[in-house]
């Protein structure tokens, strides 16, 4: 595409992808092959030294991943980006530049329960250490700060639903301390919010969920935007010092603003492996051709769910930040203009019995641990998601026994609203 500034629906569909060159074919190949034929053996030798840009083995690059790569990097308004199997394994790849023994990352208490498990259990065995801080009020990660802190992590709309992060001053602490703040972006998705423009470093994505639409393709994504300095305090020797697999390489010298992402690749995916298949990465471009057109529909219907929700006698509360009465209504107008996404909770009366009844009354709703389908999604978090918390861990998250998770799909509002009311009428009978 030419340097001409285009709308974000246009970039969803045109970014990163053009008539294939070799056929004229309109829709992007799937580059179905593990390696690729060198030129001869001083293209081998220039690829291998990271001389030269291309194509080794798709462990580190593939010409369909790096289709996804750069339309995401483009719709985040990042400098490159750097696809993976899963959003898990996204956030460990997005850490293990920053990371090592005794390092340390701040991070919210309103994330994911899976998040939470990782930081708290697995980390642990590579040496790092998550203080897990409370983000509604963001001077509680200054005060966590120490000499180790490498990172700062948190979800511009944390799962399981309903809380906005005060990105910039969060991101004007970590720039204080010194360090990026990664923020990962996958139920907000680039068309709700741009975390880049409020001073975040890194976004982490899930692309499993919405970016990807329809529930069947596994991904996750790392971009980066391109405006931290790696060599500032010393802190980061991984990209800003000599890498002694490519003979004394400095990243942060070689590649300037692309640092990170040639690290990710050339060490990252080549050390940890956790490469996205090209199948899904190609599915996951289909996908985000209507991301902008989904996510309109995605917040329409979901603030007419919470409205109806918070007026229905067997509902105790409702955590939607769309909503005039919800605490976190002032940051969804900053961060989420277009929308307070479509994944919220809301608490049943009656508590842990009442709210199993309803995922199992639904009928339209389908009961699984997934979230950003264009089909309407419901879970019990406090018996499945954030199962492996403790009680108070699951009430910090945001996943006590009486809340229910929706993921409110694109179908006809009216239909989801009924569904949802005689489910609530079988359970509070």
């Amino acid at each position: 595409m030419s340097d001409k500034t285009y709308g974000f629906e246009t970039l969803s569909v045109h970014a990163g992808a053009a008539p294939d060159p070799a056929t004229g074919a309109r829709a992007l190949p799937i580059y179905q092959t593990t390696a690729y034929v060198f030129e001869d053996a001083d293209h081998a030798a220039a690829l291998f030294n990271l001389q030269t840009v291309g194509f080794i083995y798709s462990r580190l690059t593939n010409p369909t991943n790096a289709a996804l790569e750069a339309r995401l990097a483009t719709l985040e308004g990042g400098r490159g980006c750097t696809v993976a199997s899963s959003g898990h394994a996204a956030q460990v790849l997005a850490l293990f530049p920053l990371m090592s023994p005794g390092a340390e990352i701040v991070a919210s208490s309103r994330l994911y329960g899976g998040s939470l498990q990782q930081m708290k259990n697995t980390y642990p065995k590579f040496g790092w250490t998550a203080k897990v801080v409370d983000a509604d009020e963001p001077e509680n990660f200054k005060r966590a700060v120490t000499a180790n802190t490498k990172a700062f992590f948190i979800e511009s709309l944390a799962n399981p639903g309903g809380v906005v992060s005060d990105i910039e001053a969060i991101a004007r602490i970590a720039e204080d301390a010194g360090v990026p703040l990664l923020v990962d972006n996958t139920l907000a998705t680039p068309w709700l919010c741009k975390p880049i423009d409020y001073g975040a470093t890194l976004i982490v994505h899930s692309t499993t969920k919405f970016l990807s639409g329809t529930g069947t393709s596994m991904g996750g994504a790392v971009v980066d935007s391109g405006k931290f300095d790696w060599s500032k305090g010393g802190k980061f020797p991984s990209l800003a010092g000599p890498e002694p697999a490519y003979h004394g390489l400095n990243f942060n010298e070689t590649f300037g603003d692309m640092a990170y992402t040639f690290h990710s690749h050339a060490v990252g995916l080549r050390d940890l492996g956790p490469s996205q298949a090209p199948f899904n990465a190609w599915l996951t471009m289909l996908g985000i051709e209507t991301l902008g057109l989904r996510m309109e529909r995605h917040c329409a219907n979901a603030a007419k769910v919470a409205q109806y929700l918070e007026k229905h006698p067997a509902v105790a509360w409702v955590n939607y930040a769309g909503l005039p009465s919800n605490k976190y209504n002032k940051l969804a107008r900053k961060y989420l203009p277009k929308g307070a996404g479509s994944v919220f909770t809301f608490g049943v009366k009656g508590g842990y019995d009442v709210g199993v009844k309803v995922v199992d009354g639904v009928e339209l709703f389908s009961h699984l641990a997934n979230i950003g389908d264009a089909k309407s999604l419901i879970i019990h978090p406090a018996s499945t998601t954030h199962r492996q918390l403790s009680d108070e861990q699951r009430v910090a998250a945001g996943a006590g026994p009486d809340v229910l998770r929706l993921s409110i799909g694109i179908e006809t509002v009216e239909d989801i609203i009924a569904d949802l009311d005689q489910a609530l009428a079988k359970a509070a009978a």
